[in-house]
């Protein structure tokens, strides 16, 4: 599974490298909504959640489905802008079919709704599917659709007045803050673009994105999610990356015809590994689901043994047990050691304690 976005003739200057504030802000409203999704940020959660005014706690818990599970894509901005002033102003920009589509697709729960509607503004049977869909989400979807549809300039203007209230009550200080890593970090890639091409450029972003050769001429930039979809950078222009410091785990892929592709990628931390790609996770999981292997997986990590101490602890023959051991050796989850003549087999702790966030970490990517 991966996401694909197709760069072929799209010359390498036409990749942007640049933070933006709206970008970060839905990122930031992002963990509030969903704290759970980033426990490295609970404490600054929990303290902005506490400092928040009542009134607009209120309309940000009306809102939240638009970057909850999710980000609308104008909350990611193609083209960012100096300040979030000027983002919301190309966002005030988009023409309200484009916007109300962004929104429903949020708010209805339905990835593919965009696509399926002629004109969620003027047709009114787009119209009533998009309020069933929205009402199966629950009363808050619903009575947001049903606004979005009837007056999109008021809601509209009350998103906007609701992120500029948000600035104003926590995000501007956690920009400052992170602004200076972020603006560095975009630097340091848009020198390596020029300075070694796009390939290790994109290597640098994430190991989860790639630049792959798709023969005949053609490019494409690969992104490993747990999604089947392409599009095309090319034909919108250009690609855009924007590095988040409050995004992780989140590899946040704007890729909706008839919007430039954007991707949100979190900054390197020390001390946090790569990702690890879908691929190794799901070898991972398979290698430890037949019981055979679980069970010399249980013997193993009890400290280090031979095959043949593996075979007589479990009444299974030497070769029987080699087969499954050189299972999880490639899934990467055994260390080995010589001891004269005989090798050692144990399991790898680290590597086998980080098996559940590295899930985690791919269902959410």
């Amino acid at each position: 599974m991966s996401l694909t976005i197709d760069i072929t003739s799209l010359p390498d200057e036409r990749l942007i490298f640049t933070p933006s504030p709206l970008a970060e802000m839905s990122a930031m409203l992002h963990v509030l909504g969903e704290p759970a999704h980033h426990p490295e940020r609970h404490g600054w959660a929990a303290s902005t959640t506490a400092s928040v005014p009542p009134a607009l706690a209120e309309r940000l818990a009306e809102a939240d489905f638009l970057w909850r599970s999710s980000r609308a894509d104008f909350l990611v901005p193609g083209i960012p802008g100096a300040t979030l002033a000027d983002e919301l102003d190309a966002v005030d920009r988009i023409d309200d079919e484009q916007y109300v589509r962004a929104a429903l697709v949020l708010t209805c729960g339905a990835s593919r709704l965009a696509h399926r509607i002629t004109s969620p503004l003027t047709d009114p049977v787009a119209q009533e599917r998009a309020r069933e869909l929205a009402l199966a989400r629950g009363p808050r979807q619903a009575d947001f659709a049903d606004r979005l549809l009837t007056d999109p300039t008021a809601v509209r203007a009350l998103v906007r007045r609701m992120l500029e209230d948000c600035a104003e009550a926590f995000f501007a200080d956690a920009w400052r803050r992170v602004l200076p890593d972020l603006a560095a970090d975009a630097r340091r890639k848009t020198d390596l673009l020029v300075r070694r091409g796009a390939a290790e450029a994109l290597a640098a972003v994430s190991s989860s994105v790639a630049l792959e050769d798709a023969g005949g001429g053609r490019r494409r930039i690969v992104v490993d999610k747990l999604q089947d979809n392409a599009t095309n950078g090319a034909g919108a222009g250009g690609v855009t990356f924007i590095p988040t410091a409050f995004g992780r785990p989140h590899l946040v892929v704007v890729h909706t015809a008839g919007w430039r592709p954007v991707v949100q990628y979190p900054l390197a931390e020390d001390g946090v590994p790569e990702p690890v790609s879908l691929a190794v996770v799901q070898q991972r999981l398979e290698a430890l689901a037949h019981p055979v292997r679980l069970r010399l997986a249980r013997t193993i990590a009890r400290g280090p043994h031979t095959t043949g101490e593996l075979a007589a602890a479990w009444q299974l023959s030497a070769p029987e047990v080699s087969r499954h051991l050189a299972v999880l050796r490639k899934a990467g989850l055994l260390v080995t050691h010589r001891r004269g003549r005989y090798m050692l087999y144990r399991l790898d702790l680290a590597g086998s304690a980080r098996l559940g966030t590295d899930l985690l970490e791919a269902v959410l990517r």
